[in-house]
This record gives structure tokens, sequence and C-alpha cells, in this order.
């Protein structure tokens, strides 16, 4: 385990074992690649610790399929089939829930979104996860296309032990202040810049 002293001692009232085991909001903002997989790396090692992990990856199109789903879908069927890990649920709000994989105009795809959001909320109040990857949730925020306010005030209050990563690009300043950890991806240079497209592997 990785030890060391962090730079003040809250007077919290908390013992140390309390305040290292809260349960975190975590951001992943910026510019840069890698905030994605940044989480799913998390989801990696809450699976590893047995906890139950629901990815939500909000706007990307519910046809496309990355190497953590598949990969994330296999340990869930390991959990299922041998009790190592944990279960894991991924779910797509691309173009409405996994269940529907129609093409729609922008406003379906808002509604679409708002009905996701709406399911988060119902896991969260119910304690269904243990860790939840809000996938490119922040764009939401930034349309309009869920209530900013309610957003914070639902992650504020979540009940339980429950872990929370959004991601996805300018993070609202109000999450940013509320989430007790938060990394700002900066971009310094990408094969894109130079004219070569997403590749096998990396960005897939």
């Amino acid at each position: 385990m990785a030890q060391g002293t962090p730079p003040v001692r809250p007077a919290d009232g908390l013992t140390t074992r309390q305040r290292r085991n809260r349960p975190l909001l975590v951001v992943n903002t910026g510019d840069g690649k890698g905030k994605s997989t940044a989480a799913f790396g998390l989801a990696l090692r809450g699976w590893n610790q047995g906890w139950n992990i629901g990815v939500f990856q909000f706007v990307k199109s519910a046809k496309w399929r990355i190497g953590e789903q598949a990969v994330l879908e296999r340990l869930g069927a390991l959990h299922a089939e041998t009790g190592e890990g944990g279960p894991v649920e991924w779910h797509k709000m691309g173009a409405g829930w996994s269940w529907s994989r129609k093409e729609g105009t922008a406003e379906d795809h808002a509604a679409a979104a708002a009905e996701g959001w709406a399911e988060v909320r119902r896991r969260l109040a119910a304690q269904t996860h243990d860790l939840y990857v809000l996938d490119e949730f922040t764009y939401l925020m930034q349309w309009g296309w869920v209530d900013t306010d309610e957003v914070l005030a639902t992650l504020a209050d979540r009940p339980g032990h429950q872990h929370v990563v959004v991601t996805g690009r300018r993070a609202d300043p109000r999450l940013v202040e509320l989430a007790d950890l938060v990394t700002d991806m900066t971009q310094v240079k990408h094969p894109f810049q130079a004219g070569q497209k997403g590749q096998r592997g990396i960005e897939w």
C-alpha cells in the first residue's frame, strides 16, 4: 500500500482510517488525451478490489466499442463465473441507452442523455455501485442537457460509500470546486496535429 504523510491534518474528528476511506468525487478534465483512459484504469483497480463497477458513457455513439469496454465486460463475466473481482455494467448513451441504437436529432440525444442521468440518479439513491464512471459527462452540463445545480446537489449528497469519476473537457468550475480529486490533462503534443488519425491500441 502506498504510504505518505498528508501536508495537512483536518480538524474533522475522523480517524486516519476513516479519512482514508471516504468516498471520492473525481474529475478528469482538460484538453489533453487520457481523461477516460485514467477513469477506466481506476475502474480496473476497483474491480480488483471487488467493487461493483458502473460505467455510463455519454455522448459517444452507442455503436462505438472501445477496448476498455471489452476488457471490463470480460472481467464482469469472469466475476459472474468465478466470483473473482466485482460485477461490471457498461451503458452507452450516445443515441440513448444501450438498448436504443438508432440515430436521432439533437433533441433526441438530449432527451436520451437526460434519461441516462435520471437512471444514474436512481442508482446513486439505491447505492447500486461502488464506483460510477460518468464518461464525457461534462458536455451534458455545458450544453444544458442536464440541470447543473441538480447534478451538483446529487453528487454532493450521494448516500453511502460511492465513488464517482466524471470525465470531459471544460468541467464546470462548480464541479471542480466540489470534487475531491481533479486532474487537468494538458495537451503538449498529439499525433493528430501532424495529420495522423487514431490507431488501434492507442485510441480504441
